[in-house]
C-alpha cells in the first residue's frame, strides 16, 4: 500500500518557521518529481513548491519564494518544506504529492498520482 504521511504542521506565530515532511512507503519515488500544494480554507488547492526526482531543480510559487525551501532525502523515502517568515495567509492544510509519470519539475495538481492526507499549518497574526 503506496502511502504519503505528512508531519510537522501546527499552529505558529506570524514570523515563525516550520518544516514539513512527508515520509513515503509502498513504492519508491526515487525517480519521481514530488511537490508540495496547500488549500486554504473556501479556497482551491494552489501549488507551493516542487522538486525533481534527483532534488537538483526545484520551482516556487510567488507567494513563498525566498521564504519556502523544498528538499528531498531519497536515501530516507521523504520529502521536506522548510517554511520561514509564516504569514496568516499562509494558513492551510499542506499536501505532499508525488508523480510517478514525471521526474521533472511540474506545477499542476493533475501531473501527480499520489497524495498524501494533509497537514494543517495556522499562522495566527
Amino acid at each position: 500500500q503506496v502511502q504519503l504521511v505528512e508531519s510537522g504542521g501546527g499552529l505558529v506565530q506570524a514570523g515563525d518557521s516550520l518544516r514539513l515532511s512527508c515520509a513515503t512507503s509502498g513504492r519508491t519515488f526515487v525517480n519521481s518529481g514530488m511537490a508540495w500544494f496547500r488549500q486554504a480554507p473556501g479556497k482551491e488547492r494552489e501549488f507551493v513548491a516542487a522538486i525533481n526526482s534527483i532534488g537538483a531543480s526545484t520551482s516556487y510559487a510567488d507567494s513563498v519564494k525566498g521564504r519556502f525551501t523544498i528538499s528531498r532525502d531519497n536515501a530516507k523515502n521523504t520529502l521536506f518544506l522548510e517554511m520561514n517568515s509564516l504569514k496568516p495567509d499562509d494558513t492551510a492544510v499542506y499536501y505532499c504529492a508525488a508523480s510517478v509519470r514525471f521526474g521533472a519539475v511540474t506545477t499542476t495538481p493533475d501531473s501527480y498520482d499520489y497524495w498524501g492526507q494533509g497537514t494543517h499549518v495556522t499562522v495566527s497574526s
